[in-house]
């Protein structure tokens, strides 16, 4: 081989590694960026999560109070039963509607969490492709 072709070679090499080192280093910045964006991001998510289940907490506390002046109030086992068996009717639509809210604010914290890392490495397999 000739120096001047060893010389082409090593700038090609150089080059070649240079722009391998240039979208390493651009990855890993994207790579910081995505994981601040999804660790802000379930900090706001997991918030509205809490915040859900202390309002469901604190709803369930002033509904329990509430069935239990009523059941204490009533007078006759007849409408004790029928008072019993309307908040049981109550509670259940109430855990259901519940459930759903918890459910989905849920997979909105799990969305919110994991959103930024997706992109991110849709991102990577797009710039490893070119």
């Amino acid at each position: 081989m000739t120096s001047t072709t060893a010389k082409h070679t090593a700038k090609a090499n150089a080059g070649a590694l240079n722009k391998i080192g240039h979208t390493t280093q651009k990855i890993a910045k994207s790579n910081t960026e995505a994981l601040t964006a999804s660790g802000h991001a379930s900090t706001a998510a997991l918030q509205k999560l809490t915040a859900a289940y202390q309002e469901l907490a604190a709803k369930n506390a002033k509904n329990l109070t509430a069935a239990i002046q009523a059941l204490s109030a009533v007078k006759d086992p007849a409408g004790f039963i029928e008072l019993q068996q309307k908040l049981i009717k109550e509670a259940v639509e109430a855990a259901v509607g519940d459930g759903q809210r918890i459910g989905q604010l849920t997979v909105a914290v799990f969305t919110a969490a994991f959103e930024p890392l997706k992109k991110q490495i849709e991102a990577v397999q797009k710039t490893a492709l070119n």
